[in-house]
């Protein structure tokens, strides 16, 4: 082994502790600023408590926007499904009285049909001059909806009118 090797390390110097001087007595400098000398941005006391007042009632009217809207669109949906319905049933109207043997049975079966698959639903068949005939399935739209508000309110179904709170499907067609 080398001698290198065996050498001891020799120990870090101390450092005495010295004491720090005592911190001077407060002078006219040191109290807080007077209000004329802080900033404006800092001076503005419950400015952070306004802006989260509006961001809150801003989020609030967001909101309620947003479950309107969701409302609105499940009230259309639903107008939608018994618009599709309804137009089932014409359509069924319509095959029932273009076969060769136009059946009776057939055509009470889906009059009963509409009134199950729909919220008073009555299905009709009108025969009009010149060989054209019209399918007509109504129903009542205002079902489950707050007083006044009526969708799909129209103004005729055919040549009959419907009142309002009243759905209406019309094919016409030659047989």
């Amino acid at each position: 082994m080398s001698a290198r090797f065996h050498q001891r390390a020799t120990p870090a110097p101390v450092v005495p502790i010295t004491r720090t001087a005592k911190p001077a007595p407060p002078t006219r400098l040191s109290r807080p600023p007077q209000p004329a000398q802080i900033p404006r941005a800092i001076s503005l006391r419950g400015g952070t408590l306004i802006e989260v007042l509006f961001a809150v009632a801003l989020m609030a009217t967001t909101a309620l926007g947003l479950i309107a809207v969701e409302l609105w669109t499940a009230r259309e949906a639903r107008a939608a499904s018994l618009r599709e319905r309804a137009l089932f049933v014409a359509d069924a109207l319509v095959e029932i009285s273009r076969a060769p043997s136009r059946d009776d049975a057939a055509y009470r079966l889906w009059a009963s049909r509409a009134s199950t698959m729909l919220p008073s639903g009555e299905a009709a068949l009108d025969a009009r001059g010149s060989g054209a005939s019209v399918a007509r399935v109504t129903w009542a739209v205002s079902h489950n909806l707050p007083p006044g508000d009526v969708i799909d309110k129209p103004e005729s179904c055919g040549d009959v009118s419907v009142p309002a709170g009243s759905g209406c499907v019309a094919l016409a067609f030659v047989p």
